[in-house]
């Protein structure tokens, strides 16, 4: 395969960034997106020429560190990690435009790198339990219903991309927010801090300046890990419950 490139070039944050194609040939079908960007990082340095800028760690879909827009959308086509976009998904001749996130809680660091710490600071806020340290409980010692288990399961998986406030038109974290409080909140050790949780993270969100939620459903639709949009409906219920006891 032989692929055109468009990649979003920034050396830093304050400087106007601009797409640079990049032609790209001898492309496996099997290989993925990250390796293709490998491939023209190696011929970018052969060259003398500044390589590209990009996240990734695990490569396995797993740390949510390698989140960036292709052709408009987080991720790429399909709803997976851009690590596990193959180029199968693509076709010969095809011309890509690669962007990092779009999103002001998100500034551009370089070219496709952004800062997404502000994911940090909402969960610092609350997006834990306190608990007394020793040795680790029995695994039944504390039990759990199944519906609440496959809640905090379903929420546990969020990976902390980014890929939701991307593709929210109003560059909203509230899946996000949502999937860590409606994960700690339904399980018994996370009972007693569950309303300084939810209204601290809010408040964090908010302070970082995300925008607000509409309903659009954009966010769910493009999560690689399937986190439930009703998580949100969790989430603004639990903010309600906590407020009106606060």
């Amino acid at each position: 395969m032989r692929l055109t490139l468009r990649i979003w070039r920034q050396s830093n944050p304050e400087t106007q960034g601009r797409l640079i194609s990049y032609e790209v040939d001898d492309i496996s079908p099997d290989m993925s997106f990250l390796e293709v960007l490998d491939r023209l990082n190696d011929r970018l340095i052969l060259a003398g020429d500044e390589p590209v800028a990009f996240d990734h760690d695990c490569r396995e879909g797993i740390c949510g560190a390698c989140g960036v827009m292709i052709n408009g959308r987080p991720h790429g086509p399909g709803q997976t990690t851009t690590c596990q976009l193959h180029m199968r998904a693509f076709r010969d001749n095809d011309v890509i435009d690669v962007e990092p996130w779009r999103s002001a809680a998100f500034p551009v660091i370089k070219d496709l790198v952004v800062d997404r710490t502000a994911f940090d600071r909402i969960v610092s806020s609350g997006g834990y339990i306190t608990a007394p340290t020793g040795s680790a409980p029995d695994a039944n010692a504390i039990l759990v219903p199944k519906p609440d288990a496959e809640t905090a399961f379903a929420n546990a998986t969020c990976i902390g991309c980014g890929a939701c406030v991307a593709a929210c038109p109003n560059g909203s974290a509230m899946l996000f927010t949502a999937a860590k409080v409606t994960h700690l909140g339904v399980l018994p050790q996370g009972a007693p801090e569950r309303s300084t949780r939810v209204l601290g993270m809010v408040a964090a969100m908010d302070a970082e300046g995300f925008g607000g939620c509409t309903n659009s459903g954009e966010c769910a639709s493009v999560c690689p890990k399937g986190i439930p949009f009703g998580s949100i409906a969790n989430l603004n219920r639990e903010f309600l419950r906590a407020a009106r006891s606060s």
